[in-house]
């Protein structure tokens, strides 16, 4: 066999037809979803292959393992091949130019570059951007983008392309390719929810591993001749998991020189004796045995670097000229041509199998080659530059490009990559030990505006668990942990511990203090009265008084939170400081703040029955978080969206949406909870009882300090319903005196209008009118001074029921 690539699309006849017909009928946006080696991009090529005479313009971007944070580079990488496909420059959307400095190879074919936006409005800058794209898709049709690997995309690329989809210009097909199990937000592989846009072709296709049959015909296939026994077929198939990649590499490793069996018969125990990964690496080393010692340096140089690169850079780690031994490999097939001059191997597997060959001296001397090579680019690539000197032994050096790459991906709003970092460093056991407080408390600060938290809060108890962290590194710490436990992994009792327990060890950084007495200060949780609280709240302020007025981001925290305070007691002040949020400001790190707050606002709106600002609050809160990076208040907007959307009766569709976020996002309980109540209410609504039930009871009215009162006291006042509804008075009963309880204790009565019409109704019911009116008079008096529609309206059904019982 000279070529693993197989003679036919075997097993994937009905996904290509599916794939052309959608690419061919523009607008159409294609997901093509698969593990490793299962053929995505076997299959899109294949659809390439019969496009490509139809006169389509062609476009192809990938994203990359090792990236680095260059927001769309996939997408800018694609749009430089598309010249030949644009009219004069004249004829182009002004906005177009734009582009010019991000793409100097179409200078000649752009027009000029538009005024700048505002100077502090990187808003502005973006949108124009993402608009400047669209419109040379547009002049450039008919085209077809591709975007290969969108697992490992940048936050910023995967914006760019959810615009692209919300309305695709008119002759443009969107491919993208993934991998359901790397994706940074399982199940979704733009970063939220994915909604077919009107007007326009939209599919999804999973490859699914190949059954026996098709395993049958793929092996005959890949050995030009008639069909293999079907016990062998059946005996490779259960070895490779139906996995075309590893089928053919299989076969590939049991061939004698001449492509034959050995013996000229397939045999089903000749697999039983072979592991797979043993397997790629002899065929591998099959393939570099017979190549010349230029060639051999070249394709160690490209094992090493691990991305494709250009000759010249293959040249610089190989320390020898490489041009006769680059031309040799690949006539040899061992590395392919990739776009731009970029040359790399066929796939991660077979970089690994070379790389695993190298002799471990060699292989640090070519990573230190690397390192010296990376170097002189402008800008060097960190993330690169700290995986080289790591597997150079480089430890320092990985150090600190390892925290400059984290430092520069935050600041680009690429969260996720910065957190993948640090996590990575603090694993490795060859980390310096100096070195773990300071890149523990820089994971722990990124992570708490993440959605991913086992891990961190893992490393954090490791870390805190040992002696050699210094009293203040280990009070941050201790109390990053806190904010980790009590948001993201939605153990907030846990998560307010940690940071009581950390308040002793940051008396000399009254800053962090302060962080830490706001957090506590959210009055919807925790057993405390509302007083305590507020005493929270003004000894966070007063530390703050204290703090130099350069720390911006600290002041933000500290403010967001104030503001969601008055928010959430309905204080009649709440809106006046809202407005009060620097939305402006330059810094990334403020911003995220900011989107925090807003999200928190939403949450505090929708409970207090002002809709319309919620809406408000949820668009912006939702366009600063994208802009920034900061996933965890992105995520809180969309799930309080769900509730707002069943509270002002937009029911379309909701069931299932709320049914995916529960699914989505099973690593953060507390994002999960106003879907689980919504999901509940509307069961309640279509009489299925026992899934209301389930539903309700798992929104928090029984977790007594763990739970986000406002929607626990809500579930509570549907548990109520649904107990008066099946005749369960005294059920009934219990659950609505542990909810008014809570709330009595609390001292916020704003929260609630559902639970106490529902516990008045069922007082009446049990013939107690006396403590019925006794309740409304306390609730009366409970939202008295407060600015909250509903708590009022649920005032006047509360009087109305008792006006009728009597």
């Amino acid at each position: 066999m000279t070529s693993v690539a197989s003679p036919a699309m075997v097993g994937r006849e009905a996904p290509l037809r599916a794939l052309l017909d959608a690419i061919t009928r523009p607008p159409a946006v294609a997901l093509v979803e698969g593990e490793a080696g299962i053929g995505k991009t076997r299959l899109v090529r294949a659809a390439i292959d019969v496009l490509r005479d139809g006169g389509r313009t062609v476009l192809l971007g990938h994203c990359h393992q090792l990236r680095e944070p260059f927001p769309y580079g996939p997408v800018l990488d694609a749009l430089r091949h598309v010249a030949a496909a644009l009219p004069e420059a004249a004829a182009l959307n002004p906005v177009t130019g734009a582009l010019r400095g991000y793409l100097p190879e179409l200078a000649g074919h752009l027009p000029p570059s538009p005024p700048p936006p505002p100077v502090d409005d990187p808003r502005a800058e973006r949108h124009r951007l993402f608009r400047a794209v669209h419109a040379l898709l547009d002049a450039a049709a008919p085209a077809v983008l591709v975007v290969e690997d969108l697992h490992w995309a940048d936050d910023g690329t995967r914006d760019l392309l959810r615009f692209l989809t919300h309305q695709p210009p008119e002759g443009l097909a969107l491919v993208m390719t993934f991998r359901r199990e790397d994706l940074p937000v399982p199940g979704l592989p733009l970063g939220h929810a994915y909604r077919h846009p009107p007007g326009a072709n939209s599919l999804v296709i999973s490859l699914k591993p190949l059954d026996v049959e098709a395993v049958r015909t793929l092996t005959s296939a890949l050995l030009g001749r008639s069909q293999v026994t079907e016990g062998f077929a059946a005996r490779l198939r259960e070895r490779t998991a139906g996995v075309p990649f590893l089928i053919e590499e299989v076969v590939r490793s049991l061939l004698d020189g001449d492509g034959q069996f050995p013996g000229g018969v397939e045999e089903p125990e000749s697999l039983d004796r072979i592991a797979v990964p043993l397997l790629l690496r002899e065929a591998m080393a099959e393939q570099l045995a017979g190549l010349s010692l230029p060639a051999l340096h070249a394709v160690h140089a490209a094992a090493v670097l691990k991305l494709p690169a250009d000759e010249r850079l293959i040249a610089a780690v190989a320390a020898a000229p490489t041009g006769a031994g680059l031309l040799e490999v690949l006539k040899a097939g061992v590395l392919l041509e990739h776009p731009d001059g970029q040359y790399g191997f066929r796939h991660a597997l077979a970089q690994q199998a070379v790389y695993d060959a190298i002799p471990g001296p060699d292989r640090q001397l070519t990573h230190r080659r690397a390192m010296a090579a990376l170097t002189a680019l402008d800008p060097p690539p960190l993330v690169q530059l700290a995986y080289h000197a790591r597997c150079a032994g480089e430890y320092e050096a990985w150090r600190q490009h390892g925290g400059a790459a984290a430092d520069q991906a935050a600041a680009l709003g690429d969260v996720p990559l910065a957190v993948e970092l640090l996590e990575g460093m603090l694993a490795d056991p060859k980390l310096p030990r100096e070195a773990r407080g300071p890149l523990a408390l820089q994971l722990s600060r990124l992570a708490a505006i993440g959605l991913s938290h086992r891990r961190a809060v893992r490393m954090l108890r490791h870390l805190l668990s040992d002696d050699f962290l210094s009293r203040e590194v280990r009070g941050e710490a201790r109390l990053n942990l806190g904010v980790l436990l009590a948001n993201q992994a939605g153990a907030i009792a846990e998560g307010r511990q940690e940071v009581l327990a950390a308040l002793p060890d940051l008396e000399g950084r009254p800053g962090i203090a302060a962080r830490g007495l706001a957090l506590l200060a959210m009055p919807a949780y925790g057993a405390e009265p509302i007083a305590t609280h507020e005493k929270w709240m003004d000894q966070a302020e007063s530390l703050l008084g204290t703090v130099a007025d350069e720390d911006r981001e600290l002041t933000a925290t500290v403010h967001a939170n104030k503001v969601t305070f008055a928010m959430l007691v309905g204080s009649p002040d709440a809106f006046a400081l809202a407005g009060t949020l620097p939305v402006n400001d330059p810094s990334a790190a403020v911003r995220r703040q900011v989107a925090r707050a807003y999200s928190n606002l939403c949450d505090a709106a929708i409970a207090l029955g002002h809709y319309g600002p919620a809406d408000r609050f949820a668009g912006e809160g939702r366009r600063i978080a994208e802009e920034t990076g900061a996933l965890y208040p992105a995520y809180l907007v969309e799930v309080s969206s769900i509730k707002l959307d069943w509270l002002t009766g937009r029911w379309d569709g909701l069931r299932e949406r709320a049914a995916a976020v529960v699914e989505v996002v099973p690593e953060a309980p507390l994002l999960t909870v106003d879907a689980r109540l919504v999901l509940g209410m509307l069961a309640l609504a279509r009489g299925e009882w026992e899934e209301a039930e389930e539903r309700l009871a798992a929104a928090g009215p029984r977790e007594l300090d763990s739970a986000f009162l406002p929607v626990a006291a809500a579930a509570s006042g549907g548990l109520v319903e649904l107990h008066l509804i099946r005749g369960a008075v005294d059920a009934a009963l219990a659950e609505a005196d542990s909810a008014v309880t809570r709330l009595r204790r609390k001292g916020v009565w704003v929260w609630g209008e559902q639970v106490v019409p529902a516990a008045v109704t069922a007082l009446l019911k049990a013939g107690r009118s006396d403590q019925a009116a006794e309740l409304v008079a306390e609730f009366a008096a409970g939202i008295e001074g407060t600015d909250a529609p509903a708590a009022e309206a649920a005032l006047e059904s509360a009087h109305g029921a008792l006006a009728g019982a009597e």
